[in-house]
Formats: C-alpha cells, sequence, structure tokens
C-alpha cells in the first residue's frame, strides 16, 4: 500500500472546471467520510484551494484505489468522467510523495515561494484527522510534507525576494528608506494595484495614508479602510511635501504629477527623500522628475524588472529546493518500505511463539515434581532459545526493509518459514471452531 495522489491544479484545468470540483470547507467532512466509504480507500485526505483540488489517499490496491477516487470525484461532484479526463492527474508511489513535498513547498505554486499553500495543506491535514480518514501512512506523509517545507523555506531563499507589483514596490521602498516605520504614504488615484501596494506598505510600518481622488466621496471611502485622511485632488501637490511615498494611478491621459511641483515639494521637505510608483498606463508622473535630488521615482516597467529578476532569482532557489526533496523524498520512502516488513516479522514471531508454548507444555508435562523456580527457569530458557535463534533473521528482515527490492526477500522469508500456509491453517482452526491450532 503506498501513497495515491488525484487531482487537477491550475497547471492542467481552467477555473471554470476548478470551480466545479472545489470541495467547500462546510462539506468536506461529508467529503471524506463518502470517499473513505469507497472500497478499498484506507485513507484519505482532501486539499481544495482556488488553484487546486486534491485527493491523497491509501488503498488495499492502487490501481483499483485511482479508479475509486475517479469515480469518487465523477459521483460527487457530477461530473462526467470523460470531461475530467485531459484535466486529472494521477501519482502513485514515489512520484505521489515527490508531489505531495513539492506541493508543500511551492514549487508547484502559481507564484513560486507563496506561503499560502503550507496553510492550507495543515487545514486539510486537521481536517483529515478531526474526521478520522487519515492513519499511518497519511499522516506521515502529511507530517513529512510540512517539515520539508520548512527546511526548504530556511535552506533557500525561494520566498525572500517579491514577485508581485506590489511587493516589488515595498522592496524598493525599503531600499531607499532603510525602516518604514513612521513613513506616510499618498495615494493619488484608487486603482487596484496601487490600493494593494499601499495595504502592503502598511503591513510594513508605513504609519499614515492620504487619499486624493477626481471624485472625494471615493477618496473618503478609501481612506476609511486605511484609517486615513482624504484630500482634494487639486489640494494633491501642497500634500506632497508631508508624503515620503506617493501611489500614482489616475487613469489620465497626461502628466498629473509635474516636475515643478515635485521641486516645489522637496523644498517644503528640507529635500528628504521621496519614493514615488507611477502604476498608470500611460503614465501619470512626468518622467523629469527623476532628476531632481533625491527623488526615486519607479514606473509599471521598472517594478516589472524588479519582479522579473526576483523571479529568475527563485527559480535558481528552486533548483536546490527541488534537491532537498528529492532527498527527503528518499527518507520517506525507506519509512515507508520498512512497514512492509512488519506483517513478516508479526507473523514470524507469532509462529515460533506457538511452537515454543506446544514444545515447552510437553517438556512440562514430561518433568514432575519439579519445584516453581525450576519451571521457571525452563520457561526463561525457552524463551531464550527463541530469542536467539530469531535474531539473526529478523535483524536481516529490517535491515533490508528501507532497501528496493526488498518485496523479494520478504517473500522468500514467508516461505522458508511456512507462514502463509500456517496462518490460513490457524485463521480455518479458528473459524470453524477445530483444534488444530490448540496446544496439546
Amino acid at each position: 500500500m503506498g501513497v495515491i495522489v488525484v487531482g487537477l491544479s491550475h497547471k492542467t484545468a481552467p477555473v471554470d472546471v476548478r470551480e466545479k470540483l472545489s470541495f467547500p470547507e462546510a462539506s468536506l467532512a461529508d467529503s471524506l467520510k463518502t470517499l473513505r466509504g469507497y472500497e478499498g480507500v484506507r485513507e484519505c485526505l482532501i486539499l481544495s484551494t482556488c488553484n487546486r483540488v486534491e485527493i491523497y489517499a491509501v488503498a488495499q490496491d492502487t490501481a483499483a484505489g485511482v479508479e475509486q477516487i475517479k469515480r469518487f470525484i465523477s459521483e460527487h461532484r457530477k461530473i462526467a468522467p470523460e470531461s475530467l479526463a485531459q484535466s486529472l492527474y494521477v501519482h502513485t508511489e514515489a512520484p505521489a510523495v515527490r508531489h505531495a513535498f513539492r506541493v508543500a513547498s511551492s514549487l508547484d505554486s502559481m507564484v513560486v515561494g507563496e506561503p499560502q499553500i503550507l496553510g492550507q495543506l495543515k487545514d486539510a491535514f486537521e481536517a483529515g484527522l478531526k474526521n478520522k480518514t487519515t492513519s499511518a501512512i497519511v499522516n506521515k506523509l502529511l507530517k513529512k510534507a510540512i517539515s520539508v517545507a520548512k527546511r526548504v523555506r530556511t535552506e533557500t531563499k525561494i520566498a525572500e525576494s517579491a514577485v508581485s507589483i506590489s511587493f516589488a514596490a515595498v522592496e524598493l521602498a525599503r531600499k531607499i528608506f532603510g525602516d518604514l516605520q513612521g513613513k506616510t504614504v499618498m495615494l493619488l488615484g484608487a486603482g487596484e494595484m496601487a490600493e494593494l501596494a499601499a495595504r502592503h506598505l502598511i503591513n510594513n510600518g508605513v504609519k499614515s495614508v492620504l487619499v486624493a481622488n477626481r471624485t472625494f466621496e471615493r477618496a473618503v471611502e478609501l481612506a476609511k479602510e486605511f484609517n486615513g485622511s482624504a484630500v482634494r485632488f487639486e489640494d494633491f501637490p501642497t500634500e506632497l511635501v508631508v508624503a515620503d511615498i506617493l501611489i500614482c494611478s489616475t487613469g489620465a491621459a497626461h502628466y498629473v504629477v509635474t516636475h515643478d511641483a515635485v521641486s516645489k515639494a522637496l523644498k517644503g521637505r528640507h529635500h528628504k527623500p521621496i519614493f514615488m510608483i507611477d502604476i498608470s498606463v500611460p503614465r501619470n508622473i512626468d518622467p523629469d522628475v527623476n532628476k531632481i535630488d533625491n527623488v526615486y521615482l519607479y514606473d509599471i516597467d521598472n517594478l516589472q524588472g524588479v519582479v522579473n529578476s526576483n523571479i529568475e532569482g527563485r527559480q535558481k532557489e528552486a533548483e536546490r529546493a527541488e534537491e532537498i526533496i528529492l532527498q527527503e523524498v528518499e527518507t520517506y520512502l525507506q519509512w515507508e518500505r520498512a512497514l512492509d516488513v512488519v506483517p513478516t516479522i508479526v507473523d514470524l514471531r507469532e509462529k515460533v511463539e506457538d511452537m515454543r508454548l506446544r514444545e515447552l507444555d510437553k517438556a512440562l508435562c514430561q518433568l514432575n515434581g519439579i519445584t516453581d523456580d525450576q519451571r521457571r527457569s525452563v520457561e526463561a530458557m525457552s524463551q531464550a532459545i527463541v530469542n536467539k535463534i530469531l535474531h539473526a533473521p529478523i535483524v536481516v528482515l529490517k535491515q533490508s526493509a528501507s532497501e528496493t527490492g526488498s518485496e523479494d526477500l520478504f517473500q522468500f522469508a514467508r516461505r522458508l518459514f511456512n507462514l502463509d500456509k500456517d496462518l490460513k491453517k490457524c485463521v480455518h482452526a479458528k473459524g470453524f471452531g477445530g483444534d488444530e491450532g490448540k496446544s496439546e
């Protein structure tokens, strides 16, 4: 029994297909229990986000398990199987483990290095635990995936550089000011990207927000969201003197922020630096503004250049992360292979223990008149002999458990000690009330 992953993501399916397959949190418990009820499915977990829907499972028979999971998806979401054929991917055994580790480490995300997926995976794991649909294998897989993700973030710089326009603005502001604590940002216009950049700046220490918009009511509305102040659009050149950061996105067809206005503002600021971000297309800040000392002007192309450079850096870090994942996959598979030997060792111990008890009973019946101490000594001797005989084969089985191809050795051991035939006899005897399994 190995790990199975069946799912789809932003790489294989458009949003309208992903929406149809999503599992709402409110009904996730019922979905998990339904899936667990499908024949052969031993363990299961559902990860459902805006960018991916994946089922992690363990089945008695891997191939049959894959078909059961596909059937569950089709029946539970009421979607014809053929309509999903091009979107669903299937991973089993080692590729499934690697996929889980890559997802947790955000190497399979739309934005490599983003932190949200790890939290979403933890939530999915918690739901599986709460609803008791996971057990030893999936639990081990998810715990390992979480630790691998933490190792990737610790040992690489995959999440350190900004890979969005709004985060790039924050990164550049930090380079200019060092510390954003206590700084003031002015929003000139109320574009969505400018608003998002402002939110990131606030989260990184910016103290206050001024909002200037051609529609003053909109400026007032947005200022309330930021606990800031609204500025009438015609007054922004005067208020610019208090702004450390200006984010411009007015949608005008001409330059709104002129060279003269910025020069006057800078004099009023006693030439303290001012960072300007022109997100507008066409540009709304006169490019000549950048010629003024202590003015740092970046337009959308400049910011995109920063983003592209950072994405390239993340890709290099992702290559290092892939090496870490390969190491961790092998570690996990060694643990999983070790599980295969457990039934053989248990069966071997049970068989030999049953033989020991049978022979001990025979010997004690022939040793009439021995004391309790002598009886205990004979029993201890029989246990010691059995343990010494079993020690070498069990050590070999355990040592071989983490190696590929060890299944052949396990099967040979079962044949060598006649374990499967003896178990069948035992089951037959217990099932039909016979005496074959009882001590004589």
